[in-house]
């Protein structure tokens, strides 16, 4: 049995090489431990890596796991996106427009089109959100390095969730979105209430005229980490703006990653039945993931 397994590293809504959200997939030639898949993914260090088996199920559909380096998940966005990608070019026989990743929330499409400009682009529709609570203003901000009066009260700031679950915060402009920082000992009384130490704030005074919305997203993994694109907050955005009749255009660009120097584009297409995200995946790297599945 060969225990060294396929590995690809991807850049996800990234429109060139070394910019938006990196992404290892493992391609699994046969089941991993759970505690294996774990450490690969902390030696990896990104913000997730996925573990793809390298067969297709009886309907058709490639069993997929996502790993933080701490801990799984069970629904992300530049994970799915990345994996679709590899496995259409990597794993499936036929040159179909669509791959079918089996997550533990259950089946998830991702489609691949090719934009007005000619990009290629990947899409996913997102599984069912739930709206949950609103939070005071005045609770979150100091957790966020920000005043109230920074954040933007026209919609609420709420938990949004989906397998897993984030609190959007809406800002009135750039310069706040710019200070924000996630203090998770200012955020201590938040999680004690149940709220998740996932954080996507944003705002509509973007950097590039033609974008619609700009970016952050922060989130516990051993420590305060940053996105720097994030296809989940995203497909949270839509639902919420959706919900809240907030949305200018069926169709938005997102921008994210800039205070990274990981600048990506996000597309959002909202509609009245589905929310659906979009990028391009830049690959990056082949090669070989050595025993994989030994104890050693």
């Amino acid at each position: 049995m060969n225990d060294n397994f396929p590995i690809f590293q991807v850049d996800v809504f990234a429109q060139q090489r070394y910019a938006g959200n990196p992404l290892a997939v493992v391609v699994c030639r046969h089941p991993l431990a759970n505690s294996r898949m774990q450490a690969i993914a902390a030696e990896m260090n990104f913000s997730e890596t996925t573990f793809v088996a390298a067969y297709a199920d009886a309907d058709g559909g490639y069993l997929t796991r996502i790993f933080t380096p701490v801990r799984e998940i069970a629904f992300t966005g530049h994970p799915i996106l990345g994996t679709g990608w590899v496995v259409h070019q990597h794993l499936q026989a036929t040159a179909a427009k669509r791959v079918r990743l089996n997550l533990g929330l259950g089946p998830v499409a991702v489609d691949f089109e090719t934009d007005t400009d000619g990009t290629g682009l990947c899409w996913f529709s997102a599984p069912p959100m739930t709206l949950g609570a609103t939070i005071d203003p005045a609770l979150i901000a100091p957790a966020l390095g920000l005043e109230a009066g920074d954040i933007d009260t026209q919609t609420p700031i709420q938990v949004i969730r989906a397998g897993t679950a984030a609190i959007l915060v809406p800002l009135h402009n750039h310069a706040a979105l710019r200070r924000c920082r996630l203090d998770l000992q200012a955020f201590a009384a938040l999680a004690a209430d149940g709220h998740p130490p996932l954080v996507y704030p944003f705002c509509r005074e973007t950097r590039a005229a033609e974008n619609d919305i700009v970016a952050r997203f922060f989130f516990e993994a051993r420590e305060v980490r940053e996105d720097p694109a994030t296809g989940n907050g995203a497909a949270f955005l839509g639902a919420y703006l959706r919900h809240h009749g907030a949305a200018r255009s069926a169709r938005l660009r997102i921008e994210q990653g800039h205070e990274l120097q990981r600048p990506s584009l996000i597309h959002l297409q909202i509609e009245q039945e589905a929310v659906r995200v979009g990028g391009s995946v830049i690959p990056t790297l082949a090669g070989e993931l050595l025993h994989a599945a030994s104890n050693d």
